[in-house]
């Protein structure tokens, strides 16, 4: 895949015919389908409510997928999450914003902070960028643990508006449902178009082997910049959406706990594939209610998963049998 990956980049014509011999992820397209429809016949409010939590996550998940198929793993997604629910917040609730524009500056913040960051640390590899986004993710945390007079401290901010889209409040569960069904289906629609083409090709080619990559023409450094700053700018607007469904924020809604959940959503569901986001959302979203009391219990049975997908499933879920078809292999 990695020669491929190189050779589809440098020769688009091969990578138009790579793009028709590659199966599609139906698995992905079906259960968005189920995603987008079956939620709106629950009466149950209680499952309209896991529906949304799985969109969001499904989107925030989407955007750490980018940076993982170039090979670099992030510990402090959660930090960008918080920065877009924060600048957003504080936007609309101390300037007196729109909604939309609200949200753009808190996206756009998310992905200036990550374009910064990622020029400064992406030179480091392996453990030692685990590390610095480890650090980095902390720092955020405790800033605005200590900023109070801005961000309301450990007791955070509360009574945050509903979303208001030119006039209309998507005050309920099922109008919020609407809204955030179509982004994450958007979130896997735009993974799949982009890893099939030329630039999402490089980003594999990175992620397997980056020396022969760079030789081959493909700036490693370049390519990580542009994964983690639109994957930074994703868990942003699922940072301000997240803050409006929940109606309160605080420095430990986003703490490195946070980014880890996001990481095993990922490697259970599938890091090389696009319906990976999807399928580790779906999973591992409801099992908190199902361990509700007993929080310790959900950190033994979240570590125990995660030994057992690297050790027997190091490509997630996606990667079984059937489903690797279905989910379009590496796509």
């Amino acid at each position: 895949m990695t020669r491929d990956s190189i050779s589809s980049f440098a020769n688009p014509s091969l990578d138009k015919q790579k793009r028709k011999s590659s199966s599609y992820p139906v698995l992905a397209w079906m259960l968005l389908a189920a995603l987008m429809i079956v939620p709106l016949g629950f009466s149950s409010a209680f499952y309209v409510h896991l529906a949304v939590l799985i969109c969001l996550n499904t989107f925030i998940v989407s955007g750490l997928a980018l940076l993982t198929r170039t090979g670099q793993l992030s510990l402090c997604h959660a930090a960008f999450v918080g920065i877009g629910a924060y600048v957003s917040v504080l936007a609309e609730m101390r300037l007196g914003l729109p909604f939309l524009v609200a949200a753009a500056l808190g996206t756009m913040a998310a992905s200036l902070v990550a374009y910064l960051l990622g020029s400064a640390i992406l030179r480091l590899r392996g453990v030692y960028f685990v590390l610095i986004t480890f650090a980095f993710g902390e720092l955020f945390r405790l800033f605005m643990l200590d900023a109070a007079s801005v961000t309301g401290g450990a007791n955070g901010i509360a009574k945050i508006p509903a979303v208001d889209l030119l006039g209309f409040a998507l005050d309920t569960r099922k109008a919020f449902y609407c809204l955030v069904a179509p982004l994450a289906a958007t979130s896997i629609i735009f993974l799949v178009a982009f890893f099939r083409t030329p630039k999402g090709h490089a980003l594999d080619a990175v992620g397997e082997q980056p020396g022969l990559a760079e030789s081959s023409g493909i700036s490693v450094r370049k390519a990580q910049l542009f994964a983690f700053t639109v994957g930074s700018g994703m868990a942003g607007l699922g940072g301000v959406l997240l803050s409006r469904y929940v109606g309160y924020i605080s420095p430990e809604s986003f703490s490195a706990q946070v980014s880890i959940a996001a990481i095993i959503m990922l490697v259970v569901g599938g890091r090389v594939s696009v319906a990976g986001p999807i399928i580790g959302a779906l999973i591992m979203t409801p099992l908190p209610e199902l361990f509700r009391g007993a929080v310790q219990s959900q950190n033994i049975f979240y570590g125990m998963s995660l030994i057992l997908i690297l050790r027997f499933l190091p490509k997630g879920i996606a990667s079984l049998g059937l489903l690797r078809r279905l989910t379009g292999e590496r796509l």
